[in-house]
């Protein structure tokens, strides 16, 4: 039993629970009610989040060989699409299953395909990893990743519908991710990676401080976490978060962080102005 993704598989249920709560009195015209995110709905963000958890399946499947080469198949035909098209191919599939769905339909199909993902991730050998566009991830890398998600793009869903917005302890796993993918973010927004390292001391909503980081940087970053996580996943504007940076690459982190892969996002305009 691998302790470490069983803990962040339970979180990812709770957060998908929480999403699923926001959905289960929508009619259809609500399913087709816009969000923050351009050119997305409802529908279309439900399609994204069970189009990648049925993506990460084949690449389990895609990794172990399990029935033999066969299922490689499904994985190898993702990832020429992705060759094909590989700034539009994830949106062009979430339109495209959004628009040929119902909502109940949707919702049926994201219920399973969370349930295979967790089946399929507890099925991956101790010390494995798995293959996906970007470098190899371990299984418990892989359901962060989806918590991640399913975390930021249930704000937009809880937005669209006038929700509160999902604030738990759980969000330690997305601001962790946005730690992690730092020199990343420069890189995606042709900076040089900082030579100093940068320590987050973030509070969480239970009060306690989450800490990421060597004790002695001399840049940091401090607030909240739910703004940092927000911000990492590109929910909220910089100006409006709690955050303070302490030296100049911190603070240009705050303007430029990403959690998600990809290129870098337009993020949301400051409140008040029109995006």
């Amino acid at each position: 039993m691998n302790a470490v993704l069983d803990g962040v598989l339970a979180d990812l249920q709770a957060e998908s629970a929480y999403v699923e709560s926001l959905l289960a009195d929508l009619d259809e015209a609500g399913w087709r009610t816009a969000t923050p995110a351009e050119g997305w709905d409802v529908a279309t963000t439900i399609a994204h989040l069970l189009w990648t958890d049925e993506s990460s399946v084949k690449a389990v499947a895609g990794t172990l060989l399990v029935n033999g080469d066969a299922d490689k198949e499904p994985w190898d035909a993702l990832v020429l699409d992705a060759f094909g098209d590989p700034t539009g191919f994830v949106d062009t599939a979430a339109l495209t299953i959004a628009k040929t769905h119902t909502g109940a339909e949707l919702l049926a199909r994201w219920q399973e395909s969370k349930a295979a993902l967790a089946d399929a991730l507890r099925s991956v050998p101790d010390g494995q990893k798995l293959m996906w566009f970007g470098p190899p991830m371990a299984p418990a890398s892989m359901a962060t990743a989806r918590l991640m998600e399913t975390w930021a793009h249930g704000l937009d869903v809880a937005d669209a519908v006038g929700a509160p917005h999902s604030v738990t302890d759980r969000i330690r796993h997305v601001a962790s991710i946005g730690f992690r993918t730092r020199n990343f973010a420069f890189a995606q927004n042709g900076l040089e990676a900082p030579a100093e390292p940068i320590r987050l001391e973030l509070v969480l909503p239970s009060g306690e401080t989450w800490i990421a980081g060597p004790e002695d940087a001399t840049q940091t970053v401090t607030g909240s976490a739910y703004d940092f996580a927000a911000l990492a996943t590109q929910r909220v504007h910089r100006d409006d978060t709690d955050l303070v940076a302490t030296g100049p690459d911190a603070e240009t982190w705050l303007t430029i962080a990403q959690a998600f892969a990809g290129p870098a996002g337009g993020g949301r305009a400051p409140k008040g102005e029109n995006a």
